[in-house]
């Protein structure tokens, strides 16, 4: 995996990683308003679980158990299928 595509996959699971961790320790006053925020803090720990995931994803995709161009490959192949 070239430093660029690294960059883009961090910044994709980064991004997902966010509003999975956004819901937790969520106290609300009304319907969508927290009481207090703390992003600070959900920041941190999306940077860490994006960490995480993103090392899996690594290891995945240098040991060539899966591969961009697979992906890219088959899902041509469906929709050349359709």
């Amino acid at each position: 995996m070239g430093i660029v595509t690294g960059i883009i996959v961090f910044l994709l699971i980064w991004w997902v990683s966010l509003f999975a961790v956004l819901p937790f320790g969520h106290v609300r006053e009304a319907d969508g308003t927290p009481v207090k925020a703390n992003l600070k803090r959900k920041f941190i720990w999306t940077t860490f679980v994006a960490m995480v995931v993103w090392g899996v994803v690594f290891v995945l995709i240098e040991a060539e158990i899966i591969s961009f161009r697979e992906i890219a490959n088959q899902m041509a192949l469906e929709d050349k299928l359709r």
